[in-house]
């Protein structure tokens, strides 16, 4: 395991400055510092059934094989978009038969490598409706973390898709799931993968923790709206059906853990986990009535 990921971490440095070298403005690397967290490298793996993971320690990147073509799911940062196409090819596939990409949020941290990808690839985009604008390369001034984010190549071939809208290609079908909060844009997505004759439901989920700068109140009456789309987004995670979750950051949901027993050769499956999804949906709900309260708190002094 240290070669491999002695050989990704040189390919993530050569592809970052093969970027700068060449100038390829969908490569340009975006924000740095902050993403050199997440980026740590990761040997690709299949999950369960026809459902892989290609990304890193920090960001999620799944990809699923149809029969009839490849979904790749978000698309990290530009600098980790060769490592993301090297990871591919090491399963056996190529990137040109990556049909769709799927965009579980409008965050540079998953957005951000989508543009280069699709081109190189040919896929088309798809998101949920309210994701558009800002992947097309505007902005959206309700976003609570506005003021944290930074710009991305746009995405030029956008299909985008309303709540319970499927999605088919070969033996598979995606339903978009939308679940704002994070983003008013965020929406997960749920397919069926099986392994012979046992069948799993996999749930690949947008990010749900509510942060947001200090000086941010959700707390706020004006952003009433907000707490209510995450309380039903809270609420529609815990209904759905769900026996794998990978959410878009990994260590939200304890995907970081389940890796690392995963590699260890645990069994079963420690991606298998039925109640997945509920505690991933309560997690974040505990965590908004904290800053709830403490915004509360704040106001009383």
């Amino acid at each position: 395991m240290p070669s491999i990921r002695a050989a990704l971490t040189a390919l993530l440095l050569s592809s970052a400055a093969s970027a700068q070298q060449t100038d390829d403005p969908l490569l340009r690397p975006i924000a740095p510092e902050s993403a050199a967290k997440w980026l740590g490298p990761q040997a690709p793996i299949r999950v369960f059934g026809n459902f892989h993971l290609v990304g890193f320690e920090g960001l999620s990147v799944g990809l699923i094989d149809t029969g009839a073509g490849l979904i790749l799911i978000d698309g990290a940062v530009p600098q980790g978009v060769r490592a993301i196409e090297a990871n591919i090819r090491k399963l056996g596939f190529r990137v040109e038969d990556v049909k769709y990409i799927l965009s579980t949020e409008p965050h540079f941290d998953h957005a951000g490598g989508i543009a280069a990808l699709a081109r190189d690839s040919g896929a088309t985009v798809v998101a949920g409706t309210a994701a558009a604008t800002v992947l097309r390369g505007g902005t959206d001034p309700s976003d609570a973390q506005i003021s944290w984010l930074t710009p991305f190549p746009a995405v030029r071939r956008l299909r985008t898709v309303r709540d319970g809208e499927r999605l088919r290609l070969g033996a598979v079908t995606v339903t978009a799931r939308a679940t704002p909060g994070h983003t008013r844009g965020s929406t997960s997505w749920t397919w069926r993968s099986c392994e012979g004759r046992q069948c799993r439901t996999i749930v690949f989920a947008a990010s749900f923790n509510p942060v947001a700068p200090e000086a941010y109140r959700f707390s706020d009456p004006a952003h009433a709206w907000l707490v209510a789309s995450f309380r039903r987004t809270f609420a529609a995670m815990r209904r759905m059906p769900c026996d794998i979750l990978i959410s878009a950051h990994p260590s939200p949901s304890g995907g970081d853990e389940k890796r690392r027993r995963f590699d260890q050769g645990s069994k079963p499956n420690p991606f298998i986990d039925p109640d997945a999804c509920r505690a991933y949906a309560d997690k974040a709900s505990a965590a908004l009535d904290e800053r709830l309260a403490k915004e509360r708190a704040a106001g009383i002094k």
